[in-house]
């Protein structure tokens, strides 16, 4: 697919300060129509409650500007949030959208969290599932969908006229690259989706999902693919696949498992629904020396 760069929506970013997740409300350039990326619904682990102060945010937003929701894409199945999108559709509409592999990650942990015949591994908790190249509209804007597996074997570029939606495919220049050591990830994989990602028009700009600060710098959530190109700390200047390989692994390594790893995949492998147990009540599992 040839991106339309003639197309710049309108995007309007949701700092997430607990995850550092940057969430997206996308409108489409003559009308109403918007989607919106990567969602969140906090938790106080520790309590067990839920709170949905960033989703309210993002329904607000919508409404406030008349606009009429047609997507809620998740980039991937998230391991440091948990999805808002089921909340947002019960109050706005619209549909959600995953990667097709996400059949993949749910086979995975499925058997981690050792989920009976219930769970269901073909994905229908969500209404689509992308395959690479696929096409949808935001209103009357075209998009198409990017297979970037590395980080999980479910993540997507999203691709909406001049404006590209990577999850966790990269991070700003000075953050460089997502981890690739969860289940189903590859550092090789990952750096093959980088380059394509980078073959993007120089001019495309590029939103990215976390942001940490590096060096105590302001967050950030926006770039381009010519900076990236230039400037990435891990990928950028011409690095070799085998220099990203060996640095991603020995990385990857040293880092410490994200802390809400357990909630969350639970959570968005369900397309952000909560699961429950033979009472009918929400609950999560804790399996211990499986991840």
């Amino acid at each position: 697919m040839t991106p339309d760069m003639t197309k710049t929506p309108a995007v309007t970013p949701f700092f997430d300060q607990r995850s550092n997740t940057i969430s997206y409300v996308v409108q489409e350039p003559d009308g109403p129509g918007c989607a919106v990326i990567d969602a969140v619904m906090d938790i106080d682990y520790a309590a067990g409650k839920l709170n949905f102060d960033g989703a309210d945010a993002i329904i607000a937003h919508i409404k406030g500007h008349d606009l009429r929701l047609d997507w809620i894409i998740e980039t991937h199945v998230h391991a440091d949030h948990l999805s808002g999108a089921p909340y947002i559709q019960q109050a706005l509409g619209g549909k959600i959208g995953i990667g097709a592999k996400i059949t993949e990650v749910q086979d995975t942990f499925g058997k981690v969290f050792n989920e009976g015949t219930e769970f269901q591994r073909d994905g229908s908790q969500f209404d689509a599932l992308f395959e690479d190249g696929d096409t949808y509209s935001v209103g009357n804007m075209e998009c198409f969908a990017m297979h970037t597996p590395g980080h999980t074997p479910a993540c997507m570029v999203h691709v909406m006229g001049d404006a590209a939606f990577v999850g966790d495919t990269l991070f700003m220049p000075d953050g460089g690259s997502a981890r690739a050591d969860f289940p189903g990830g590859d550092a090789g994989q990952l750096y093959d989706s980088i380059m394509r990602v980078l073959a993007l028009p120089d001019d495309m700009r590029l939103f990215i999902c976390h942001d940490y600060g590096p060096g105590g710098r302001a967050i950030a959530w926006e770039t381009t693919v010519a900076e990236e190109r230039e400037k990435n700390i891990h990928v950028g200047g011409g690095k070799t696949r085998e220099d990203f390989i060996k640095f991603r692994t020995e990385r990857d390594a040293q880092l410490a498992m994200p802390s809400l790893i357990i909630p969350a995949l639970q959570v968005n492998m369900r397309a952000g629904e909560i699961p429950r147990d033979d009472e009918g009540d929400m609950a999560l599992k804790v399996p211990l020396g499986k991840l």
